[in-house]
């Protein structure tokens, strides 16, 4: 055999090499994908569970705002009104993520699937955020201008102090719960499950092809 001959031959198998090579690359890419729309669907039970029981939440919220508001009560009707005002941002904020996950196509690029995913994850965030703004209320919608007429000293040494740990709470809570602290306990305690686990296997399994591209 010829040079010539075996230079064509193993031209043709390296170019057989690298066909095997690529189709690989896509087939490894096209479940991966798949694998990280089947994570992110089976998110989709609890947000939706999740907007139906807010809706009602809010629905029963907006009944004592306007009994809140006839009575007089004004207390119960502003902490109503800022949990009321919360919850349906945060709800707003999960349609907005069944709108996104719905829309994860295996035929998208890896960068618009990443952009996607990256959109899940801060509202995830915020909506942790937005939703521990309302710990305070939770200390103050019982409050009567009656109870403070005639409040004696343990009224004040246990309410005062109580509401402005609250307080701090959800202001520390605010400021505090990013994605840069996404590996210290508190945040893994309260992100852990649904909400949160497969939005970062997905942010990893898509990683991975970038590293596989590469």
């Amino acid at each position: 055999m010829e040079d010539k001959e075996l230079i064509n031959l193993w031209k043709a198998y390296d170019k057989k090499l690298e066909e095997n090579l690529s189709l690989n690359k896509k087939n490894a890419e096209d479940i991966t994908k798949l694998k990280v729309q089947s994570f992110l669907s089976s998110m989709k039970p609890l947000k939706v569970f999740t907007i139906l029981v807010g809706i009602v939440w809010v629905a029963f919220i907006d009944g004592v705002i306007f009994v809140a508001y006839q009575a007089g009560g004004i207390f119960l009707l502003i902490s109503a009104l800022i949990q009321v005002i919360l919850t349906k941002v945060a709800i707003g904020i999960y349609v907005y993520q069944l709108i996104l996950i719905n829309n994860v196509d295996i035929n998208d690029s890896v960068l618009a699937t990443q952009g996607k995913i990256a959109r899940l994850k801060s509202t995830t965030i915020w909506i942790a955020r937005l939703l521990f703004l309302q710990i305070p209320v939770w200390n103050t919608f019982y409050w009567t201008e009656g109870l403070w007429a005639n409040a004696n000293i343990w009224v004040y040494l246990i309410q005062i102090p109580l509401t402005a740990a609250f307080t701090y709470l959800a202001i520390w809570l605010f400021i505090n719960i990013s994605y840069e602290n996404r590996n210290k306990k508190w945040f893994q305690w309260i992100f852990n499950g649904k909400e949160w686990t497969p939005v970062i296997k997905s942010m990893e399994m898509l990683q991975q092809i970038e590293t596989y591209k590469n």
